[in-house]
């Protein structure tokens, strides 16, 4: 069965740091590029950042750019998203996705993603 799960989320001070995992199952997670996004409460989600399948090209929203790193171990079958300078902002659903081709161009369009995980929940408050 294919599935994607996100884990790492939580509550985080602002300035602080969380890594997000994605860990895939029933696909071969080396054939496709990955994407993260995110959804607050009362706003369209938001594309963050994308990894080719290879892992050699990433791309990230200005939003997060210089703040967030996208990477992956594809013989772990895992994403992950490490974010560091954390501020309210931030806080949202963050979902992994299965893009449907190994390249990121248009990343940001939800519809390119053929499986998403159920979301993990990052807080950030003092």
């Amino acid at each position: 069965q294919l599935q994607l799960v996100e884990s790492g989320g939580g509550l985080v001070q602002p300035g602080g740091s969380l890594r997000l995992s994605c860990a895939a199952s029933g696909f071969t997670l080396g054939d496709y590029a990955i994407g993260w996004f995110r959804q607050a409460p009362e706003k369209e989600r938001e594309g963050l950042s994308c990894i080719a399948s290879s892992g050699g090209n990433t791309h990230y929203a200005d939003s997060v750019k210089g703040r967030f790193t996208i990477s992956r171990d594809n013989a772990k079958n895992t994403v992950y998203l490490q974010m560091n300078s954390l501020k309210p902002g931030d806080t949202a659903v963050y979902y992994c996705a299965r893009r449907r081709a190994s390249y990121c161009s248009g990343y940001y369009r939800g519809y390119e993603y053929d499986y998403w995980g159920p979301g993990t929940q990052v807080t950030v408050s003092s």
